[in-house]
């Protein structure tokens, strides 16, 4: 069941935290959609992340992002990326996702934003719409990777899977929004 995303009230912020949330349905597909022998395969030459490891990369860092950008946020238990079962990143990322979209809410109607700090080296940004670019833009790498990881451990994914992520307008509905105005 997907859980309502907060009210921000105004065009263009509610597209971003629906696009943010597609964006996750994103994620839940292709982990549904995965053999799950591939969820510990070494990649091809040893070097690399684990599928495993991909997706707890992705949850851990939005724990970080929450933790150093949304200190009024709890985020949740970060994944192992040894331990973790698709399952149990299922979930997590599914929890992420909801305090990412808190701290988005947040960030696009506060009167300054506040900061937006990726990492603890890193230097901080306005929070805001390139913030939620960014976030996006981070799921996707890591899509990537995984789709290709899946390719080159032999069991490439199925066509059908790329139709589901690229069909926005069936994403959207399946998020509970209209299509994007």
């Amino acid at each position: 069941m997907q859980r309502p995303l907060p009210a921000v009230g105004s065009y263009p912020y509610d597209v971003l935290l629906e696009a943010y949330a597609v964006n996750e349905r994103m994620n839940q597909i292709l982990l549904g959609r995965l053999e799950h022998r591939l969820w510990r395969a070494k990649p091809p030459g040893g070097k690399g992340r684990t599928i495993a490891a991909i997706f707890a990369h992705i949850h851990n860092s939005r724990c970080k992002w929450l933790r150093l950008s949304a200190p009024h946020l709890k985020p949740p238990p970060k994944l192992d990326r040894t331990r973790a079962t698709p399952e149990q990143a299922r979930a997590a990322l599914a929890e992420s996702a909801h305090a990412c979209s808190a701290m988005i809410a947040r960030a696009l109607t506060a009167p300054r934003g506040g900061k937006f700090l990726r990492d603890g080296w890193a230097r901080p940004w306005p929070a805001g719409v390139s913030m939620v670019i960014y976030m996006i833009s981070h799921d996707v790498h890591h899509r990537g990777q995984v789709c290709l990881l899946a390719d080159q451990l032999g069991s490439p994914l199925p066509a059908s899977v790329g139709g589901e992520i690229w069909n926005w307008e069936k994403l959207w509905r399946e998020c509970g929004f209209t299509h994007p105005r």
